[in-house]
């Protein structure tokens, strides 16, 4: 072979060889660029403004001590007057029913066992009323459900059948006493005392607070709300009782219990039920110290009505509101938005604060979660309602057109 056939031979091995290069290097710079993942876009955030309301203005009574708690809400709402303990009248019935009810429960729309009266609790008949306090017939050998029994209680806020009921429990007074010693101390109800079944005692004090918390959990068990909304029931032998609190059914007060001692006053521990957009409430509130009962009634209607616009329902977010979006370096733009709507029931002015968070993405379908906004209530004992941001548009691959003209930032993901 000719040395110029040689020199054509080699010059077209290394042409081929070139051409070989390129198009390796070619389908190797494709296949980089198209498989190489795509950058992360940072999420842009807006967030929420703090939210607030009036404050709530209660019209007070102009006399003794009150205050107001909703169930679903720690501790005392608002409250006036005198705050230490004070005597609390009939009221401490509402402590004999729930500590009897420790030891013989009772559930919704149940009768109870029967219990059988005797003697013993003619004499306690008698004895309440030696002492003038308010009682309801009794007479031996007659039977009564535990339900009825609890009527003739707490209607008529019969002191006989409080005490009558402690011992059916108990099997006596005192250990009914140290029995509701322990339970209040089990429910942290640390400034109430009970000295007696009935509340004629001027040792069986409470303070607001603990009273509030007291109607919480009236209203609370199933069957002592049934009974104290009673205005009235028939029962044997003893014929028909009447409740001695004149609210019921007036305001939506459905509830609690009457007391009225010389000593205490004219005193009501009473619940209501309204609704504040789709928010249920209900209302506890409890009023010591007025001269007479109508006096008292009228007191409180005039707060049950000053209390209810002190309740807001505030919305937190609604579904599909943006709270900040992404922009992708190849110019796909999805919103952040709200994955469920959510509303808080708040009172009075209590603050309202807002955190939005969201994670980078590269890739994302509609609908995918990627972070969330958390709302935090009150600043005493804060409670936090939390909402799910998603993708509101899909962030889709770039392509290969893309892909291939934007190594560098192929290479920065």
């Amino acid at each position: 072979m000719s040395p110029s056939r040689r020199v054509l031979l080699r010059r077209r091995r290394l042409a081929v060889f070139s051409i070989l290069l390129v198009v390796l290097g070619g389908i190797g710079y494709v296949g980089a660029t198209n498989l190489a993942p795509v950058p992360g876009s940072a999420a842009s955030i807006l967030q929420p403004n703090e939210l607030s309301q009036p404050a709530a203005a209660p019209a007070w009574p102009a006399f003794g001590a009150s205050a107001i708690g909703a169930v679903g809400f720690p501790g005392v709402l608002a409250s006036t007057g005198q705050e230490d303990t004070v005597p609390i009248a009939s009221i401490a019935k509402m402590v004999t029913a729930l500590v009897v009810l420790e030891a013989k429960p009772l559930g919704a729309g149940e009768d109870g066992p029967d219990i059988t009266f005797t003697d013993a609790d003619v004499d306690r008949y008698y004895d309440a009323l030696a002492e003038n306090g308010s009682v309801a017939p009794v007479v031996s050998g007659m039977v009564l459900t535990q339900r009825e029994a609890f009527e003739a209680m707490l209607l008529p806020s019969a002191n006989n059948y409080a005490s009558s009921l402690a011992v059916w429990a108990y099997g006596s007074v005192d250990n009914y006493l140290a029995a509701a010693k322990t339970w209040l101390a089990d429910k942290t109800l640390t400034q109430t005392r009970i000295a007696d079944t009935s509340g004629l005692s001027a040792s069986s004090v409470s303070s607001l607070a603990d009273l509030v918390e007291i109607g919480k959990l009236v209203v609370g068990h199933p069957a002592l709300a049934e009974i104290v909304a009673l205005p009235s029931a028939v029962l044997p032998v003893i014929g028909t009782i009447i409740n001695t609190n004149k609210m019921l059914g007036r305001d939506g007060v459905d509830g609690i219990k009457t007391g009225t001692t010389d000593v205490a006053g004219a005193c009501l521990l009473f619940s209501t039920d309204f609704t504040i957009g789709t928010h249920a409430v209900t209302l506890v509130g409890v009023v010591l110290g007025g001269d007479t009962h109508a006096e008292l009634n009228s007191a409180i209607a005039a707060l049950i009505e000053s209390v209810q616009p002190g309740f807001h329902e505030v919305v937190l977010a609604e579904e599909g509101a943006v709270f900040g979006s992404y922009t992708t370096p190849w110019g796909d733009v999805s919103d952040i938005v709200a994955e469920r709507a959510a509303s808080v029931l708040v009172w009075s002015d209590s603050p309202i604060a807002g955190t939005a968070t969201a994670k980078d993405v590269q890739l994302g379908r509609a609908g995918d979660e990627v972070g969330e906004v958390s709302f935090t209530i009150g600043t005493t004992s804060p409670t936090t309602v939390t909402v799910p941001l998603e993708l509101q548009l899909t962030l889709a691959d770039p392509g290969p057109a893309w892909r291939m003209g934007n190594p560098g930032e192929l290479a920065a993901g």
